[in-house]
């Protein structure tokens, strides 16, 4: 149940009658997703998935904002012997388990039948995103900034943007945001439908999101997590399938000179030079 869940690093669980609040918190200001963060998510939201007591979720970031994405420096040392040049049929193989491992973490979001609101103040970058659209609903502060960031550090986004955004603002906005690696504020976020309201501040935001999973844990919880069952049949295999074949992709090309030129520029709070090596 998700009332013991305990010795959480990455996440703080709460619960106030049937909602649940999940909240991303670190390390860091911005909540970035390292090794505690991937094993911890699936836990907790399987855990809430099982209890009966839970008929809705927040989902939201701690401090000022929601998540700047995956912890490169973090993910990366364990990533090595999988994105070397030399690297041949078994660590490829290797890192595509690890792909897929991640993708289940996100999709445990997704598979709960417990409804999900994200809420989004601040920087919501790359992860922040996988994580934000495998929810049902998104609402954001004022100062929310959204950004499918992998395309600018040669990554083609595996975790399931890519699978799940275009159902949710259109093909053209999610082909525009993943081929420019572009920022974009909360106004245009809620003109795209990308989030549902903006609200004045984070503030405000965190209280409309409990109001409306309040509301919607005072619904018959068999008919609401019948509802999202339904409505999950339209995507769940595409999303799939999608995320079976990226997963293979970046296992075979992931590894590239223009990978760690942006990971080098990075660490060097430099602009990269692609060279499309």
């Amino acid at each position: 149940m998700i009332d013991n869940l305990d010795e959480l690093a990455s996440l703080r669980v709460e619960r106030t009658g049937h909602v649940a609040e999940v909240t991303l918190l670190g390390p860091g200001k911005g909540n970035a997703m390292g090794p505690d963060f991937w094993n911890e998510l699936p836990r907790v939201f399987r855990a809430a998935d099982a209890d009966p007591e839970v008929r809705a979720i927040v989902l939201t970031g701690g401090g000022e904002h929601f998540s700047y994405g995956l912890d490169l420096q973090a993910m990366l040392p364990q990533w090595s012997e999988y994105l070397g040049g030399d690297a041949l049929a078994a660590p490829r193989t290797a890192f595509l388990d690890e792909i897929r491992r991640l993708q289940d973490a996100v999709n445990s979001i997704a598979r709960t039948r417990k409804p999900v609101v994200a809420a989004v103040a601040g920087w919501c970058i790359g992860g922040g995103i996988d994580v934000i659209t495998a929810a049902d609903i998104r609402l954001a502060s004022a100062d929310a900034k959204f950004s499918v960031r992998e395309v600018k550090m040669a990554i083609v986004a595996d975790l399931g943007t890519l699978q799940r955004l275009g159902t949710i603002v259109g093909e053209g906005h999610a082909r525009e945001l993943a081929f420019t690696g572009r920022d974009i504020d909360a106004a245009r976020a809620e003109r795209i439908g990308l989030v549902n309201d903006v609200y004045p501040d984070p503030e405000s935001m965190q209280a409309a999101a409990r109001e409306l999973a309040a509301e919607i844990a005072a619904n018959p919880p068999l008919a609401v997590q019948g509802a999202k069952e339904v409505l999950g049949v339209n995507t769940q295999d595409q999303v799939e399938a999608g995320q079976r074949y990226v997963s293979t992709w970046n296992a075979a090309f992931l590894p590239s000179k223009d990978l760690s030129e942006a990971v080098q520029a990075f660490m060097e709070r430099r602009e990269p030079e692609f060279t499309g090596e």
